[in-house]
């Protein structure tokens, strides 16, 4: 056991009813001081993904156990390393860091080895059963948080904990090539709009799709084309029209929704050796089935990209340092949790939420 640090109050987000509701609450507890190996973090903001609303209703495939009442979500975290567990010399304190997906990896099973972090055969995972970023006060594993470059606005940092690092470790698992064609589906949202501009910066040309009212917001990241998807009756349709625009197909399908009708589409636009890259789970995981003659004769791969490993995110925050990533967000208080997981259930936010854990 760890003894709270006196004189702090550590307000977090716990998860009322997880399985049955969206419901959230803020709650007090004591700041605890980090064991061996461990940091401190003063969190100041927590990007909002819809991994977390999965976490809060027990809705994301594959859980071993539910999600536990009283559970601290966010797995988006930034802020600054305020205090080290024995032997901890690094990050020095003082220094901006960044809390991902992924809490801890043991960086020695054949999973890790291959670079696989976030699939680790002991995997800790932030926000499901693991504290996560909706709180003031996180500890962390010193050797797996993320130093964030003095540059880098600390709030818009937040999102590339995850989202970041997830579209762009999807392009650069694809072979995106300068010039390539790709197709992103749920554009306009915090994942798409990120996979936008992760795309121009990587020399790729953007068809954007998504609903009708987030053309301009799309356009707005640099794409090049935007398809209105509620114009279209027949997924054939959807696909005839990214192939007319693409000259006979994008190279790469980046499917950032969880639209089972979607995959349809995104497999159905690629050209020959074109990649549909499985980012969002639909709620019913068999409700995809590729044509494999299709993917035969044209030699068309299916592949996935949960989120990335420690270089990953470095090379994502160093585009974003560089300036060629603007997350578009807008900031909300730590008691509104509930009501943006119902905003995004209900499709109604373009780009990310981020969570200022300063105010309640």
């Amino acid at each position: 056991m760890v003894e709270p640090l006196q004189g702090l109050t550590n307000r977090a987000i716990i998860y009322s009813a997880p399985g049955e509701s969206l419901e959230t609450a803020v709650v007090s507890l004591p700041v605890q001081q980090p064991a061996e190996g461990e940091v401190l973090v003063k969190l100041y903001y927590s990007g909002v993904c819809h991994t977390d609303v999965s976490f809060c209703m027990n809705a994301l495939p594959g859980l071993q156990v539910p999600t536990p009442k009283g559970q601290i979500g966010g797995h988006e975290g930034v802020g600054t390393v305020i205090a080290h567990g024995p032997g901890v010399t690094s990050p020095p304190i003082g220094s901006h860091v960044g809390i991902k997906y992924v809490a801890d990896a043991c960086l020695t099973c054949d999973n890790c080895i291959e670079g696989a972090e976030a699939s680790c055969l002991n995997l800790k995972i932030s926000g499901y059963l693991t504290p996560g970023t909706f709180q003031q006060y996180c500890i962390a594993t010193a050797r797996y948080v993320t130093p964030i470059p003095d540059n880098l606005d600390l709030a818009a940092a937040a999102p590339l904990m995850c989202g970041g690092v997830t579209v762009y470790t999807a392009l650069r698992k694809a072979g995106l090539r300068p010039g390539d064609w790709v197709a992103i589906f749920g554009a306009g949202g915090g994942l798409g709009h990120l996979g936008i501009q992760y795309a121009k910066a990587m020399g790729g040309r953007v068809i954007a799709l998504d609903v009708g009212s987030k053309k301009d917001f799309c356009f707005s990241q640099a794409a090049d084309e935007f398809i209105d998807v509620t114009q279209f009756d027949v997924d054939e349709d959807v696909a005839a029209k990214i192939k007319l625009l693409s000259n006979g197909g994008v190279r790469t399908s980046l499917q950032c929704t969880s639209s089972s009708k979607a995959y349809t589409q995104a497999f159905s636009s690629l050209c020959f050796r074109g990649t549909l890259v499985c980012i969002g789970v639909p709620q019913n995981p068999l409700s995809f089935a590729p044509n494999l003659s299709a993917m035969v004769g044209q030699e068309l791969r299916i592949i996935s990209a949960k989120t990335g490993n420690r270089v990953d995110v470095k090379e994502c925050l160093s585009l974003a340092a560089r300036g060629f990533i603007k997350c578009h967000y807008q900031i909300r208080k730590m008691n509104e949790l509930t009501n943006v997981f119902k905003d995004m259930q209900a499709g109604l936010i373009e780009g990310r939420v981020i969570l200022d854990l300063e105010g309640v």
